[in-house]
């Protein structure tokens, strides 16, 4: 365990180079490579019931914990050389008040490491910062959050920015995030001690860092939990954010806004909301991927004719189709360049399918002609095959 300053006076004589079988101006690279084989042929998982080998694997991840980091190897470094000279007398007893061996040990790191002495220079590698055990919790990304919005066939087509009424996670308002009672101070989790995670050997070949879950990753923690978000740091909050939705959105659609999600802690970034799109049907409009669809009715006597006819397009001006001489009902014909928008600024097409339409009600004079046409056609009945392929 740490002492009250947050280190671990025994790590001082240790030496984690021979733990791990390098020498001591071995590289970053070499050290990781002597850590992997060694974790590798002492993992627990590898070696079930063989407590020799478990313990190996406990020293070798604690050793490369310390000298496998660049920032804590230098002050290892240091700490080692200070004790091999005798600075730290009898042990590091008399270092925590200061004096050891007749040697005042703050003037002598602050002279070495330019910094604010023993607890300036352990603090970040034993997870404390002097005798107050302080330390700063790590900045944390806020989560993602999700919503759903509803726009129109048009403006979907065209773009639009909508405003959204969130409901979404932030920090509590009585602690700002730190979950603990206000006017009380936290110290370090016992748990992690002040990492944030702890080491798991569950699985694999290699050892695996998980949030800590005494301290939640925060790396401090309350004696008295906040009475209002009973120690979990968070809170509601009511927003409302503007996003622009842009043109060519499909029904359905998962559009991501960086940045607008909940807020982060401690500093961190916003995590991104998550926008799904519902388009409003249009009267007579559909849509096909990146092409719009269109029934057109005609008559009878202009796909046995054939004609030319206008249709509209949408927030365009009408084009022109060429119907053929004898065009079966539900031929679809593609018009270039009139459907949505695309990605790359190009648009998909306008597919316009002829439905033939029926008149409910014949004038004498309609009547007279269709009559006239059956006449016509009597001696080539339409449904002759059906009886030739039933038979």
């Amino acid at each position: 365990m740490a002492d009250d300053q947050g280190f671990r006076p025994d790590w001082a004589g240790k030496d984690f180079y021979a733990e791990l079988g390098v020498a001591k101006e071995a590289s970053t690279a070499d050290i990781k490579r002597a850590y992997r084989r060694l974790a590798r042929d002492n993992h627990p998982d590898s070696n079930p019931g063989d407590s020799v080998k478990h313990d190996r694997f406990k020293k070798v991840a604690e050793a490369y914990d310390v000298v496998g980091d660049i920032d804590k190897r230098p002050k290892y470094d240091e700490m080692r050389r200070l004790q091999g000279a005798g600075a730290f007398g009898g042990g590091f007893g008399g270092a925590r008040r200061g004096q050891a061996g007749g040697v005042n040990v703050e003037d002598l790191l602050r002279d070495r490491m330019g910094g604010g002495g023993f607890g300036d220079m352990f603090g970040d590698l034993f997870g404390g910062t002097g005798g107050q055990q302080r330390q700063t919790p790590r900045p944390r990304k806020g989560t993602d959050a999700e919503t759903t919005a509803t726009i129109s066939f048009v403006d979907s087509l065209e773009g639009v920015t909508i405003s959204l009424r969130l409901a979404s996670d932030a920090p509590c308002p009585s602690c700002s995030g730190t979950g603990g009672k206000p006017g009380t101070r936290p110290h370090i989790c016992a748990e992690c001690e002040g990492a944030g995670y702890v080491v798991s050997t569950s699985g694999g070949a290699f050892s695996m860092n998980e949030t800590c879950p005494r301290c939640a990753g925060r790396q401090l923690v309350y004696d008295e939990p906040c009475p209002t978000c009973h120690g979990s740091g968070r809170g509601r909050s009511n927003r409302t954010i503007q996003a622009r939705i842009p043109a060519g959105v499909k029904d359905g659609q998962r559009i991501r806004l960086k940045g607008k999600g909940t807020a982060g802690e401690n500093g961190g970034p916003a995590g991104d909301l998550f926008v799904t799109v519902k388009v409003g049907p249009h009267r007579l409009f559909g849509r096909a991927g990146d092409n719009l669809t269109l029934d057109v009715p005609v008559s009878f006597d202009e796909v046995a004719l054939g004609a030319e006819i206008k249709v509209p397009t949408l927030g365009g001006t009408p084009v022109t189709l060429r119907l053929p001489a004898g065009t079966p009902n539900g031929r679809t014909f593609r018009v270039r360049g009139r459907g949505a928008p695309r990605a790359d600024g190009s648009q998909g097409d306008l597919l316009a399918t002829v439905a033939v339409q029926v008149p409910a009600v014949l004038d004498p004079a309609a009547r007279e002609a269709v009559v006239a046409y059956r006449d016509a056609v009597a001696d080539k009945p339409l449904r002759s095959r059906l009886f030739e392929e039933a038979g």
